[in-house]
């Protein structure tokens, strides 16, 4: 029994040590990276999935091969099922991208608790500049997808943010929740002052297809009209003819 506890099988976790570097080391030889990655699927743990994640935040040549280890490392993630939520959720929290991360919660957990991971983790962030804020972009821009009664409240304040992609997304988002008509003061002082013809679009046509008027601010919004759009007599955005 000593010598078998001794020589025998390593444990889940030795061969997660053991391997997780080398599945997520973009200068291996790709036959060893292959083995790595195919080793810790088979473990098919929690740990296991945290040591695979890295592997989404990278590319490697040629792009065949890419495909195929990222192809091979999501579905064995995927497989593992709801077990997978905690490090895959790890993952998102620190990494640069999120779209990965995002297409693995869509198939591993119910849509309720992905639109909650992706609200939690939008609550943490803030509204000033970052050198790259594409996660932040691709979450907001995932949120425009769902339907929930929490994304309007969490998504309302980038309308504000420093960076104009996200603030175009964060009105999509919030255009696209049955909640939206609580948030249309924050809309308004967005487009009142925003400089981007997109965005300020995007909340324009919001407004005329709800069919909303722009109360009080008609003079502070017919200054921001682009793009044909107009306001008709009682104040309602009208799409360009």
């Amino acid at each position: 029994m000593a010598l078998f506890g001794l020589f025998g099988k390593k444990s889940d976790a030795d061969v997660v040590r053991k391997h997780a570097e080398r599945a997520t080391n973009r200068r291996a030889q790709a036959v060893d990276r292959w083995e790595a990655i195919q080793a810790l699927l088979r473990v098919g743990s929690p740990e296991a999935v945290e040591a695979l994640m890295p592997r989404f935040a990278f590319y490697v040549d040629p792009s065949i091969t890419d495909q195929e280890e990222k192809d091979a490392v999501f579905d064995g993630i995927v497989q593992l099922g709801s077990e997978a939520i905690v490090p895959v959720v790890g993952f998102l929290r620190k990494a640069e991208s999120a779209s990965w991360s995002i297409k693995i919660l869509d198939r591993i957990a119910t849509a309720e608790v992905v639109v909650e991971k992706l609200v939690a983790l939008l609550s943490d962030m803030d509204t000033e500049y970052e050198r790259d804020p594409q996660r932040k972009v691709q979450m907001l821009a995932a949120l425009e997808e769902r339907r929930d009664p929490r994304v309007a409240r969490c998504v309302a304040r980038f309308l504000a943010d420093a960076n104009e992609t996200v603030r175009f997304h964060a009105a999509g988002a919030l255009l696209s929740q049955p909640e939206a008509a609580a948030h249309r003061d924050d809309m308004l002082r967005c487009l009142c002052a925003e400089d981007s013809v997109r965005v300020r679009n995007r909340i324009l046509e919001g407004f005329a297809t709800r069919e909303w008027d722009v109360g009080a601010n008609l003079d502070a919004v017919r200054a921001k009209l682009a793009g044909g759009y107009t306001l008709d007599a009682r104040g309602i955005p009208r799409r360009p003819q």
